[in-house]
């Protein structure tokens, strides 16, 4: 079904390493607005989308995220190569490396575990393209957040690529949803579900 190529969406040089840096960013990884549950959301509910160009887009999107989730796991594990002890301890990542040592592992910067509780398929066509909009603004917030609090050029330049393709899929899924809508009844599309109730 995919092409692989063996190179990241953007690429990722971080020189510096930091684990403070790491600490928030992990949370784009396996947090509650991170890029494993929006790639797990999208391909979840391609399954149940009647329109099969909609179908499509959480494919692409989907598939896109899987990228993502690879970018987040590069700046990571490059912020985290070859530190000390002594470096992770300081840096307040010495939580994590009890658990995990500098293996890349989801969770929220908080230290929450992913939980698929993160994602939702609802099976509702309107349902669900409402959530996705919702998770590419929850998450461009959560790239905004990461922002504010980092500082190196290596690190800001793809967070800054990984939030504009969250723009991006904002406005793919508001495209998609006035496709939806425009196929359905204007008086009910709101109170029926159009992938189920036919």
């Amino acid at each position: 079904m995919w092409s692989y190529e063996k190179r990241l969406q953007f690429p990722v040089r971080i020189k510096t390493p930091n684990a403070a840096a790491a600490k928030v960013i992990i949370t784009q990884y396996g947090g509650p607005d991170g890029e494993l549950g929006a790639s797990m959301r999208y391909l979840s509910q391609r399954y149940t989308m009647p329109w099969r160009g909609v179908a499509g887009l959480l494919t692409d999107i989907g598939t896109e995220e899987l990228a993502h989730l690879e970018m987040v796991s590069a700046i990571v594990y490059q912020l985290t190569k070859g530190l000390s002890a002594d470096e992770i301890r300081r840096q307040g990542f010495d939580t994590y490396f009890v658990d995990h040592t500098a293996g890349v592992w989801p969770q929220a910067a908080g230290g929450t575990p992913f939980t698929s509780m993160c994602f939702a398929s609802k099976g509702d066509a309107i349902t669900d393209l409402h959530e996705d909009m919702a998770a590419a603004q929850k998450a461009r917030t959560t790239y905004d957040n990461i922002l504010r609090l980092v500082d190196d050029p290596d690190v800001i330049a793809p967070i800054r690529f990984l939030r504009e393709r969250e723009i991006v899929h904002f406005q793919r899924f508001g495209e998609a949803l006035e496709t939806v809508k425009d196929t359905l009844d204007s008086r009910n599309f709101y109170a029926v579900n159009p992938s189920f109730d036919r």
